[in-house]
């Protein structure tokens, strides 16, 4: 027999093998009333199930990732003016800046950065 047979019949078993596992696990495991009910974090499910929530400070943390993910991007800037052209480096740097500049006095201007009305 040559290699793919060898191939084919091992990528065949596995699978099977894999899946005759997973039943018999399956068959072990028992259900009684704890297993069955939902678990939240060591909170009884039956009671309120929503919370208020700030939506202040969710907007707050969406503006922090936001701004978190375009410091990232401005990381390799350093790296770009020693193997790139300056001159266009640096516009597009200045471009990104300022379009960041932007946002930031959109957000600010919204009151989204205000934390107390």
């Amino acid at each position: 027999m040559n290699i793919m047979t060898y191939i084919i019949i091992i990528s065949s078993l596995v699978p099977i093998i894999v899946f005759m596992l997973s039943y018999l696990l399956f068959l072990r495991s028992y259900n009684d009333r704890s297993k069955s009910s939902p678990f939240e974090c060591g909170f009884d499910p039956k009671n309120k199930a929503r919370l208020p929530f700030s939506l202040r400070f969710f907007m707050l943390a969406i503006i922090f990732i936001v701004f978190d993910i375009e410091i990232v991007l401005l990381m390799p800037i350093p790296l770009m003016l020693l193997n790139f052209n300056e001159m266009l480096t640096l516009m597009i740097t200045l471009f990104f800046t300022v379009l960041l500049f932007i946002g930031l006095l959109h957000e600010w201007v919204e009151g989204t950065l205000a934390w107390k009305n």
